[in-house]
């Protein structure tokens, strides 16, 4: 490139040349001496910059079409050249995409070059393989390494020391919830997994990742953007959820919000002093009692609070961590999200699987695999809420979601165990996403019930090798006589199938299995997977059919 401080300097010496010329010569050569001057530094000023995603280390979709974009300054076209391709886009109104032609897996490292006249960029290290995206609250963003405040990943000192997978690499957003700046660029990179770098790394998606890396043996790239405490309103589109009159009370909440939100600061305030004195009366007596403490007094927060967990905003998190990414060519997404939601489940089981399908249509590769974790078991957890993350694999095509059952802990909402987590996603998408037929990915899922005499007979889908205890007997059950009042039950297992009895119930009516805020439940397929909870008090075909 032209050094634009020698070109001023030689132009400064020549100019002090030509005051010594004649008038008319002198002028017709300082013209051209300026033409040649700004035409050199217009190329000097010309540059290709890719968007943030293209960047060293990235992975690259197999076997498909794989857009390429950015913006350009003093260009008309820019050149891109990857594994044996050459690709030229045009630069409209600054911006450029092309797409390179669909590639073979490819873990060798490999330089693209991008090229604008006299400016190029050389990205390092790029492979192609599998891509997917992360997503969801802090479950999905909790890392490998330590975290504030967090208990730290089940073994994960032994893991961290053996992550040497130079073929997985990750991309993980920061937060950002600013969306009324336009998202032009991303402040993070591809990162090598190694015992440095995975600390960083999302527990969940690194565990998926591993176990899809060992049984293909190609690169897996990650494209992390997760955060704590977000409601799925805040990942979805504002457009569909203001077009969809089903979403409607959504909307309203937000705005109920908004209107009362200065009445209860000012409530707050004229009483905030008895608030506290209260508090910490209830605060002596619960440690009296050994009991935990309440929790403390605080001021509202206002709808606008920069911090989604707490603010009542939506799509917000859509446009500024989802939206960017698109087109990236991927094979899939995996999600754990939920906990946020769990004060209205019936919505959910509505907003879900519309997310899912939005998803699906916006980035215009397919009915891409969605690959989702039912929330673990927790003391302030939701029953409702597991039972529309069910509806929505069970109603929801390409979908598939991992029971947590024997994953959770009744006092931490994030559970340290992993690992299961992450290899059941990785069963999961070995099954939607490659076409392993004979790989078992669920646990038992129920799919109806009989009445017989004094008991109720449960048959399930995805029993695979067969049903099992993982116990002496099975328990978790509980049976009722008139569909709303439920007492513990016996249950065996007979030929793929649960029979439900209890000498106190002599006409049932309905079962239940692990429906409670925290349940416990042992019952597995002999492959090793835990079965969902489930109820047969109300019907589940097409409860949360989106029109």
């Amino acid at each position: 490139m032209i050094d634009l401080y020698k070109m001023r300097t030689i132009y400064f010496y020549v100019n002090q040349f030509l005051e010594r010329l004649p008038m008319v010569p002198k002028m017709w050569f300082k013209l051209g001496l300026c033409i040649g001057f700004l035409s050199s530094a217009f190329v000097a000023n010309a540059q290709v910059k890719p968007f943030s995603l293209f960047s060293d280390n990235m992975v690259l979709q197999r076997e498909i079409d794989v857009p390429i974009w950015g913006n350009a300054t003093g260009c008309n076209t820019v050149t891109i050249q990857y594994n044996g391709q050459t690709k030229i886009a045009t630069v409209v109104n600054g911006k450029w995409i092309t797409k390179l032609s669909p590639m073979k897996a490819n873990a060798m490292p490999l330089d693209m070059r991008l090229s604008c006249e006299k400016n190029e960029v050389v990205l390092h290290n790029v492979v192609v393989g599998e891509v997917w995206l992360a997503g969801g609250q802090s479950n999905m963003e909790k890392t490998l390494g330590l975290r504030k405040n967090q208990k730290p990943i089940l073994n994960w000192e032994e893991e961290v020391a053996a992550a040497n997978y130079p073929a997985i690499r990750e991309f993980s957003l920061p937060r950002n919830n600013n969306e009324l700046v336009p998202v032009t660029a991303i402040n993070s990179q591809w990162k090598v997994c190694n015992p440095t770098n995975v600390i960083s790394f999302s527990a969940v998606a690194y565990f998926f990742a591993q176990q899809l890396h060992l049984q293909y043996n190609i690169p897996i790239g990650i494209i992390h953007s997760s955060w704590g405490g977000t409601n799925i309103e805040r990942w979805m589109r504002k457009e569909l959820l203001q077009s969809n009159p089903e979403f409607a009370t959504v909307l309203q909440n937000y705005n109920q919000t908004v209107a009362s939100y200065p009445e209860k600061l000012a409530v707050f305030k004229a009483l905030k002093d008895s608030f506290r004195i209260k508090w910490s009366a209830d605060s002596a007596l619960a440690i009296l009692a050994n009991k935990p403490l309440p929790t403390k007094p605080a001021a509202p927060v206002a709808p606008a609070d920069p911090n989604p967990m707490r603010s009542g905003e939506y799509g917000t998190l859509y446009k500024t961590m989802i939206e960017p990414l698109i087109p990236y060519a991927m094979k899939g997404v995996i999600w754990y999200q939920g906990e946020s939601n769990s004060r209205n489940p019936d919505m959910y089981a509505k907003l879900f699987p519309a997310m899912i399908k939005d998803w699906r249509v916006q980035w215009k590769i397919g009915e891409f695999p969605f690959l989702f974790v039912q929330i673990a078991p927790f003391k302030t957890g939701s029953p409702e809420l597991r039972e529309a993350q069910f509806l929505t694999a069970l109603n929801t095509s390409k979908t598939a979601m991992v029971v947590t059952i024997d994953c959770g802990d009744s006092t931490d909402v994030h559970p340290t165990n992993k690992k299961p987590v992450g290899q059941r996603l990785a069963l999961a998408a070995r099954a939607l996403a490659y076409n392993e037929k004979e790989v078992v990915y669920s646990g038992p899922m129920y799919q109806s019930y009989k009445v017989k005499n004094d008991a109720i007979e449960i048959s399930f889908t995805h029993t695979g090798k067969g049903l099992k205890a993982n116990g002496d007997s099975l328990i978790g059950f509980s049976i009722s006589a008139n569909g709303s009042d439920f007492i513990d039950a016996t249950a065996l297992i007979r030929k793929n199938k649960v029979v439900v009895s209890s000498p106190a119930v002599v006409k049932p009516v309905a079962v239940r299995y692990g429906f409670v805020k925290n349940p416990v439940g042992n019952l597995f397929n002999i492959d090793g997977l835990p079965a969902s909870p489930f109820r047969t008090d109300i019907p589940y075909d097409n409860k949360n059919k989106i029109n």
